[in-house]
């Protein structure tokens, strides 16, 4: 199947096989949240301090350790596999929210799955 913009919601939506199924759509690589924070800092040119929240931090025995997105499934049952790159991703999302008329769209108290 060709790749589309958002493709990967799209594609399975249209995939008779998947009903009943869960599928991963993700990178298929792992990044920290440090590596993360640390990249939208050099790309918005910040010099901002991480405040780390001590209720805030997984339990040493917790159980989930590392997350990880398995992302073969998705592109068995269609094909897709991911085309943008984290820091590109993350540089559209930082577009985004910096444009003052998105952000009278977004509802920032509404938790949305």
């Amino acid at each position: 199947m060709s790749q589309i913009r958002g493709g990967g919601l799209i594609l399975l939506a249209k995939c008779d096989s998947v009903a009943g199924k869960t599928v991963n759509i993700g990178s298929n690589y792992e990044i920290s949240i440090r590596d993360i924070i640390d990249r939208i800092k050099s790309i918005m040119k910040s010099d901002i301090t991480v405040k780390i929240d001590a209720q805030r931090i997984r339990p040493e025995k917790s159980e989930v350790n590392r997350l990880w997105c398995d992302n073969s499934y998705i592109k068995i049952l269609t094909g897709f596999t991911p085309n943008v790159m984290i820091d590109d991703g993350l540089k559209k999302t930082i577009e985004w929210f910096t444009n003052p008329n998105n952000l009278k769209r977004y509802k920032e108290g509404l938790y949305v799955v």
